[in-house]
């Protein structure tokens, strides 16, 4: 027969070894590729757009983003290249957005314009680097590459999310 409080043992050593270890798992510093995706389009009044991009750090601890640098495609076809400094900080596992102008091709522009007054989804396409910097460290590029979808917003002209 065991005595009565073996159980009450084991399940004290059962739970500061799930604490230890979880303690533990808190202080790893990953650094992880970043990601990056339109958040939402907007067409200006001279033809540019105006593009929200998502940055999102999976790393676990703070990133400076410096640099975008993405072939964006929509609809299947070329709509430019991106290069744009955006010198934004992000914390760990997070993700913010930054506002990048674009002028894109003539056919992206028509793309664009035919999805809008038809209300459908605009597929689209990223490809290219990110530049940041993990807290502490020296500068990395990163490759991003990622495809979506983009609709357009009830009641705003112009707009796609």
């Amino acid at each position: 027969m065991r005595p009565r409080g073996w159980r009450w043992g084991a399940a004290a050593l059962v739970t500061a070894a799930v604490l230890g270890l979880a303690s533990c798992s808190s202080n790893v510093r990953r650094v992880s590729e970043p990601a990056v995706s339109i958040q939402q389009l907007t067409v200006r009044a001279d033809g540019s757009w105006a593009l929200e991009l998502r940055l999102q750090n999976y790393s676990s601890i703070p990133m400076q983003f410096q640099t975008v640098a993405l072939d964006v495609s929509v609809g299947g076809e070329a709509a430019g290249h991106l290069q744009q400094a955006v010198n934004y900080s992000i914390g760990p596992e997070t993700a913010d957005v930054v506002t990048v102008a674009m002028q894109p091709g003539s056919t992206a522009k028509m793309i664009v314009a035919d999805v809008l007054a038809g209300g459908r989804a605009l597929p689209y396409e990223l490809k290219g680097t990110v530049t940041a910097t993990p807290e502490d460290k020296r500068s990395r590029q990163f490759e991003v590459s990622g495809r979506s979808t983009l609709n357009p917003a009830p009641g705003l002209s112009g707009v796609l999310r």
